[in-house]
């Protein structure tokens, strides 16, 4: 599907419905993910660029969505494709979503340098987990720059490694983000 239904998407999931009001919103479509998973036999890596996502600097509502088959770097193919079929099952669970609300009462409106705090759902694998991550936000006229790092463990979203490659898949995958955001309205 295009990018642009996934905004529009996400745009209705946070019920941008205010009429009249002026709402402060930005968007991305290519924010970057990358993730890492170190363990004993393998080292595995992945990036995507495929990060799209909206906030409302008025009530500080978010919602974030990235296509989990759009990551590569794989060391291999075939790796990649174990990724996707026997591990995340992206077939069936297409993407990863993290939304919910920024904790700090921060005037996103206001230039700056900040480190907050955003609480809410990350859906991976097709089950909710309630988090809490720290990011570093970074906020210039008409632009707000996000980065995070945040560590997701297989086992809280219910993704089964086998015995036989256990040793060559980490059970904590070490996460980062990074995206610039641009006034959408």
């Amino acid at each position: 599907m295009p990018k642009r239904f996934y905004i529009i998407l996400l745009l209705v999931s946070l019920g941008f419905t205010g009429l009249g009001q002026a709402l402060t919103v930005f968007s991305t479509r290519n924010g970057k993910a990358y993730f890492l998973s170190d363990a004993p036999l393998e080292l595995i890596s992945a990036t995507s660029r495929n990060l799209i996502g909206v906030l409302n600097t008025q009530d500080r509502r978010f919602s974030f969505s990235i296509l989990v088959s759009t990551f590569e770097g794989f060391n291999s193919s075939l790796q990649q494709t174990h990724f996707n079929e026997d591990y995340l099952e992206t077939d069936l669970y297409p993407q990863a979503t993290f939304k919910g609300k920024i904790i700090e009462e921060v005037d996103l409106g206001v230039p700056g340098q900040y480190r907050i705090r955003a609480k809410g759902k990350l859906n991976i694998h097709g089950l909710d987990n309630d988090r809490i991550i720290r990011c570093d936000v970074s906020v210039e006229p008409g632009r707000i720059k996000v980065k995070a790092e945040f560590t997701v463990f297989l086992d809280t979203h219910d993704i089964k490694i086998p015995s036989i490659v256990n040793q060559k898949i980490a059970e904590e995958i070490h996460v980062q983000i990074e995206f610039d955001m641009q006034a959408a309205n």
